[in-house]
């Protein structure tokens, strides 16, 4: 692995949280039915893990910028200033991390952003030292796709994008179950969250695109190794996966949108069965995989996950709170516990800001929440 796939890894491990505690709700948590280890996670590995407290702690430390409309996507640069999407204004901003001034790279041209399509997961490439690319998730008047565009901050604001080049296409689009949660991982292949646009069968067409985690090479390419011949399809059976993170022995989880009863958090294993529309949530039917923690959709809605200091951190969009999940291996070590709730309201993305420190994204400007004044922000996280 190079020197700069190893940073982009370490980003992409980790999320975030807020001060103060808060009560499980009806959070539950459950094995993680059909196995649930990621390739990559050595049996002499996991043995060696230690299991979080049961009871985390979350403060925050500071506002890094505000005033962002609908953000989305964010993706830290390696000199530790921040880039965030904007769903529908179809821009990328980069934020300095030390004054929260805000710079308008570009927009993303070919953008059609409508309820909950548009401008959506943004992750920068395996080399980015190298070739200084980012990847960006979108819905296009036709589907939602992946591209890839060079950045130059050498050139004036505004134009520091390069056109992008679309690496994957003819993920379905819909008003809603878009997905767009892209990231690489541990292995340099970029993974995607589908969504199933709201046409339920789609889930469970292993030849369809959406309700699927994919996984990609960076060129767009299935990527080796892959559960199905030829397809970059890694799970199926997913309803709208908008959270990805893997731990530190490289085993990737992922949170989805329930319908009216569960909310999930998932334990990934290639090829595995999620279950949607035949299962939400639980279940004893040992044909689908089960999530290794639920909850009503209410205390939840999921977006965003990232992993620090041994529990998986979830941001909640209708439940208004960060959950944090302990983790022993891929099941869930106790009950998860709520932070946040109701301060910010809507929380979009975490992301790892190294260590103990997390970065976290509100989302109160998307049309479903009640904007205040400076929303929506990104704020400093300290968790333990």
């Amino acid at each position: 692995m190079s020197a700069a796939l190893a940073v982009t890894a370490l980003l992409l491990t980790a999320g975030c949280s807020s001060d103060g505690g808060g009560s499980p709700g009806d959070a539950t948590s459950t094995s993680a039915g059909s196995g649930g280890t990621t390739a990559g996670a050595s049996p002499s590995a996991q043995a060696a893990e230690q299991t979080p407290p049961a009871k985390g702690t979350v403060k925050v430390l500071r506002t890094v910028t505000e005033g962002l409309k609908t953000p989305w996507g964010l993706a830290p640069l390696p000199d530790g200033n921040l880039l965030v999407s904007s769903r529908d204004d179809g821009t990328i901003t980069r934020i300095a991390e030390a004054t929260g001034k805000k710079t308008e790279l570009g927009t993303v041209s070919g953008v059609s952003p409508a309820g909950e399509g548009g401008l959506l997961g943004i992750s920068l490439s395996p080399d980015y030292a190298s070739d200084h690319m980012i990847y960006a998730y979108f819905t296009s008047d036709s589907d939602n796709r992946i591209v890839r565009m060079l950045y130059d901050a050498k050139k004036p604001a505004g134009e520091q994008l390069g056109a992008p080049d679309t690496i994957f296409k003819g993920i379905p689009k819909g008003y809603i179950h878009n997905g767009g949660r892209i990231a690489f991982g541990p292995d340099g292949m970029l993974y995607a969250g589908t969504g199933e646009s709201g046409q339920r069968g789609l889930a469970q067409d292993k030849k369809s695109l959406g309700g699927k985690i994919l996984r990609l090479t960076p060129e767009g390419d299935p990527a080796p190794g892959n559960p199905f011949p030829n397809s970059p399809v890694y799970t199926y059976g997913h309803r709208n996966v908008q959270g990805l993170a893997w731990d530190t022995k490289q085993r990737l989880f992922a949170s989805e949108f329930g319908q009216d009863t569960w909310d999930e958090l998932n334990a990934i294993k290639p090829g595995d069965d999620y279950g949607w529309p035949d299962a939400e949530g639980r279940t004893s039917n040992p044909k689908y995989h089960s999530p290794i923690a639920q909850w009503h959709t209410d205390d939840a809605s999921p977006s965003g996950i990232a992993y620090a200091k041994g529990s998986i951190w979830m941001a909640g969009l209708k439940g208004q709170r960060l959950w944090r999940i302990p983790l022993d291996g891929t099941k869930a070590s106790a009950t998860p516990q709520a932070f946040l709730t109701g301060k910010y309201g809507r929380l979009r993305t975490v992301v790892s800001a190294g260590g103990d420190k997390l970065w976290l994204v509100t989302s109160n400007t998307d049309g479903r929440g009640t904007p205040k004044s400076g929303d929506d922000r990104i704020l400093e996280l300290q968790v333990t």
